[in-house]
């Protein structure tokens, strides 16, 4: 199964003309390059002014951090019938091929990757895509979530807002990394990444440390209309998940 051509044009029109209309441009002043991923909601402001909104703190320690802290990987939270993960490659891939229904995602493509502007090939089984929690999960626990109820920790792990299909190669080297300390190599991703970033951490109430809040700003300062994407999951999971 395919997606409709005549529905992707559709949109792809639609992104055009925005961009012509609204005068759209990257922080290095060029077009921006994977404006489609995420955007699920309305937008909420200059993502520059939101980040004076974000508590700024000392990073906590890592202790006690582990990924079943924050439910099993891809819960079905928004009872749609498929995995949060087939969700998101559904969400961000072009060409997608489905295997027995709409859910289990078998191929597609990233056209671009948002991490490196490149193309790059899905094929379940021998995947060079990855889903990023662009709020890493483990930066987010010593950032305010160690603190959290599982619930609330559950919904990060699944909230479309925190997360992204990007080549599995720089997401793996990203690591827990923060605005600080990593960012994507295409310059022209930046200010959206950041904006995603300041997004998740304000929708979630997480905090940052003095040094990315001044690297978040560094980022923003280049693109000041970069706006803060909204929409995404509620923040607490329904009652049936579990967690550690």
């Amino acid at each position: 199964m395919v997606l409709g051509g005549a529905r992707r044009r559709g949109l792809v029109g639609a992104v055009v003309v925005v961009a012509v209309l609204g005068g759209v441009v990257g922080c290095d002043g060029e077009d921006k390059e994977g404006g489609k991923r995420g955007a699920p909601g309305a937008r909420g402001g200059p993502a520059l002014d939101a980040v004076d909104s974000l508590v700024v703190k000392g990073r906590a320690p890592k202790t006690g951090y582990d990924r079943a802290r924050f439910g099993s990987p891809w819960a079905d939270t928004d009872s749609n019938g498929c995995g949060t993960r087939d969700d998101i490659l559904k969400r961000d891939l072009d060409g997608v091929k489905f295997r027995g229904g709409d859910c289990t995602v078998v191929s597609g493509r990233l056209a671009p990757d948002p991490y490196t502007g490149k193309d790059v090939t899905f094929t379940r089984g021998r995947s060079r895509v990855d889903i990023d929690h662009v709020v890493a999960l483990s930066d987010a626990w010593q950032k305010g979530a160690g603190n959290w109820r599982p619930s609330k920790r559950i919904a990060l792990a699944n909230d479309p807002l925190n997360l992204l299909a990007v080549d599995a190669g720089p997401n793996r080297g990203k690591g827990d990394g923060d605005t600080a300390t990593w960012l994507p190599a295409n310059k022209s991703y930046r200010c959206a990444y950041v904006a995603r970033q300041v997004a998740v951490k304000k929708k979630y109430g997480l905090w940052v440390t003095a040094a990315e809040r001044d690297a978040m700003r560094k980022v923003l300062a280049r693109c000041p209309q970069e706006e803060l994407p909204g929409g995404g999951s509620p923040t607490e999971a329904p009652g049936r998940f579990r967690a550690r």
